[in-house]
């Protein structure tokens, strides 16, 4: 147990114990009991723990457009963003007929490219020789086969009462808008709604409103709605848990779907790394047979379900390897050797405890509880990475902060922080500095080695110490003039 009052009101330098950096708490005057810390030292640690090159790539790959220039995009438009022109090359609007024709009116090309030009990243362009095209036409017809599952008709050739056109079920992708047996003004899938949790305070449910399955991913549940919400309308979660409707019946129908397929679920890759190779398993993940191939797509969609040997000759990744390969065969999409369709030999994410793995990196953020003796209480006063879902995102800018200043109050017991723009060191102005050594504070915590200056003399600390002053003997040592 922490240590609460024994340094409630002290002024910590976090400057002598090992692997954490240098940041400065202040007592905050303005709320007893809180503390103060300076915005460059939040930035700092933020920075640091996400310094890993993929975090600026996951952060890059979810980048979004305005929804005006959005809504601007029709198909041919000489105005259309490059990664719409390049789907509109490679997966032209008779692609796109041929394999809708069982499709709800709702999911139109005109959406399907408004989706798409909402993310840049999404059939964007590469620098460094990868083939972009290839990996658009790629990334599209896996999206379809995945569409064919969670949406499709599932309507056998043969059975030409139902199936007139006698359409391969590739072909019968994006049937359902909503979830079968649900409809507007249906209060379903409101489980959790109104609770007293993180999850609450940051997507509130909407009165009246139900969150059962829309879209081409059948998005689900108040939590997913607030989130997309979230992306869609820059940082702005009551849109869709208000109006979670458009879900089905706008361009976010596709969207949604899109913004899946781009965002990491920690420990699970974004699925468009997985298809670019943007993304490289740790040796833990491929230990658990996690590798490359549209069978982990699988796993980052379903894997508690549908992956592992249990799951081999269950429906739902059978239907999905089937469409993948009746797709691909189509279109040609070529598989390199070391991948697979297949995910029965792969250990499903939800089974696999990557924690504290050193090559496995996590997107959320969430209270580091360790004891840091040289802090106010003990506490860290810092967030650490984590792989589970949280309140707060390494991925969106400003949530470190958030996580720190515990916005959401999802740490039982965290301090009350106030982050601020500079701090004011307390000093004592009648005993200046000797030798560039700084003044001895009766607010500042010292550990061994640390060195003051006080009444003109220089002293060190032998053990850790806080408002003892030098010259009293314990814990300080004088340091002879040289």
């Amino acid at each position: 147990m922490l240590n609460i009052t024994r340094c409630a009101w002290l002024v910590a330098a976090a400057c002598a114990l090992p692997g954490h950096a240098a940041m400065t708490i202040q007592p905050d005057p303005e709320l007893a009991g809180g503390y103060v810390i300076a915005q460059a030292d939040v930035e700092a640690q933020a920075q640091a723990k996400t310094a890993n090159p993929m975090y600026a790539l996951w952060s890059k790959a979810l980048a979004t457009r305005s929804n005006t220039i959005v809504e601007a995009i029709y198909p041919r438009a000489a105005s259309n963003p490059d990664n719409v022109k390049r789907v509109e090359r490679v997966f032209p609007e008779s692609e796109w007929d041929f394999l809708t024709q069982m499709a709800a009116p709702e999911y139109t090309y005109e959406r399907f490219l408004r989706a798409v030009g909402k993310f840049p990243a999404f059939c964007g362009e590469y620098t460094d020789g990868r083939d972009a095209d290839a990996i658009c036409k790629k990334s599209i017809i896996t999206a379809f086969a995945h569409f064919a599952q969670e949406t499709g008709g599932h309507i056998a050739k043969e059975n030409v009462s139902d199936n007139p056109l006698a359409l391969e079920e590739w072909q019968q992708a994006l049937v359902h808008v909503r979830e079968m047996g649900w409809a507007e003004g249906q209060l379903g899938y409101t489980t959790g709604c109104g609770q007293n949790d993180w999850q609450n305070k940051k997507w509130p449910c909407a009165s009246g409103q139900g969150y059962f399955g829309r879209g081409a991913k059948q998005l689900s549940y108040h939590f997913n709605y607030g989130a997309f919400s979230e992306a869609m309308f820059d940082g702005d979660a009551s849109v869709l848990l208000n109006n979670p409707g458009l879900v089905a019946d706008s361009w976010l129908n596709l969207a949604s779907a899109i913004w899946f397929f781009l965002t990491p679920q920690a420990p699970k890759p974004a699925m468009l790394h997985v298809i670019d190779r943007t993304w490289v398993p740790s040796q833990r993940e491929q230990d658990a047979g996690i590798g490359y191939g549209f069978g982990t797509t699988i796993n980052v969609i379903n894997g508690g379900i549908e992956c592992g040997e249990q799951n081999k000759d269950k429906g739902q990744p059978v239907n999905r390897i089937r469409y993948w390969e009746g797709l691909a065969a189509h279109y040609q999409i070529p598989v390199a050797s070391d991948e697979k369709n297949t995910c029965w030999q792969q250990t499903p994410y939800g089974s696999l405890n990557l924690n504290g793995a050193t090559d496995v990196l996590y997107t959320n953020w969430d209270g580091n509880w360790k004891y840091y003796p040289d802090r106010p209480g003990g506490y860290s006063f810092e967030c650490e990475l984590v792989g589970f879902q949280t309140a707060y995102s390494a991925l969106v800018p400003g949530d470190y902060q958030k996580c720190v200043t515990n916005f959401y109050g999802s740490h039982a017991n965290w301090p009350k922080v106030r982050i601020v723009a500079e701090l004011t060191p307390p000093t004592d102005p009648s005993t200046p500095p000797v030798g560039g050594v700084a003044a001895w504070s009766a607010t500042q915590v010292y550990v061994a080695g640390d060195k003051v200056s006080f009444q003109g003399a220089l002293y060190q600390a032998k053990w850790w110490t806080q408002g003892n002053e030098p010259g009293q003997g314990d814990p300080w040592a004088l340091i002879p003039a040289s």
